[in-house]
């Protein structure tokens, strides 16, 4: 009996970890937590209405990930990724989500289609009343969704883990129209690629659209960069 309790008291604060977990990673990629920034540990948990308990050990799991820095006797901070850390980690993920998108073309079932037609629409309305925040999460879903439909399994872990270190890029660099309008209309070609099952022509769309969003990217950081120094 007790072994049962225990099992489920285990279960319920996992849950909980993972709940402040995913709230930090949306502070994280919408630049509330700027990076190089310590994180307050009190501030944090009356934000999220949690105890230092499962706040620390969300800390912890994001930590593992990359999307957060330990300091020893300092405490943990939004991490600072260099120019030319962030120019390899998207030279790999752009390779990877080249091959993921070639693999689904011919094994992404029709379910999985029709929720991408639906994304598509989700991040064109969005577009159209400017809310980046659901912009972002439908088109971090669109690109979650066509790794999962590569059906390989290593592909999606080590995918997994390095764009989680780009999140927070990926989402600021819309802050450009111009640039955001774009990433649509590429958007629109790899939904339309996907639809006629092209994976050649899908590769090289996807490989494109990480490119571009690198130099947008580092476009961005060059130019605050910048402007600090000024």
């Amino acid at each position: 009996m007790n072994a049962t309790l225990d099992e489920k008291i285990e279960v319920a604060r996992d849950n909980l970890q993972q709940r402040v977990a995913i709230k930090l990673r949306e502070l994280l990629v919408q630049g509330v937590l700027t990076p190089g920034a310590k994180l307050n540990e009190r501030e944090l948990c009356e934000r999220l209405g949690v105890s230092r308990t499962p706040l620390r050990e969300a800390i912890r799991l994001l930590a593992a990930e990359g999307l957060i820095t330990l300091d020893p006797g300092r405490g943990a901070f939004a991490p600072v990724l260099s120019l030319e850390d962030v120019a390899h980690t998207f030279d790999v993920l752009a390779v990877l989500e080249g091959l993921a998108a070639e693999l689904a073309a011919s094994q992404i079932t029709a379910a999985e289609l029709a929720e991408l037609q639906e994304l598509q629409q989700q991040m064109q309305a969005a577009f159209k009343r400017h809310d980046l925040p659901d912009y972002y999460r439908a088109n971090a879903r669109v690109h979650d969704l066509l790794n999962l439909a590569s059906r390989n399994p290593v592909l999606r872990e080590t995918w997994k883990q390095l764009n989680a270190r780009m999140h927070a890029l990926r989402f600021r660099s819309n802050q450009d129209e111009a640039k955001w309008a774009q990433a649509l209309q590429e958007h629109e070609h790899i939904l339309a690629a996907l639809q006629a099952r092209d994976g050649p022509a899908l590769r090289d769309l996807l490989v494109q659209h990480l490119r571009r969003k690198r130099e947008a990217v580092l476009e961005q950081l060059a130019g605050t960069s910048v402007s600090q120094a000024a």
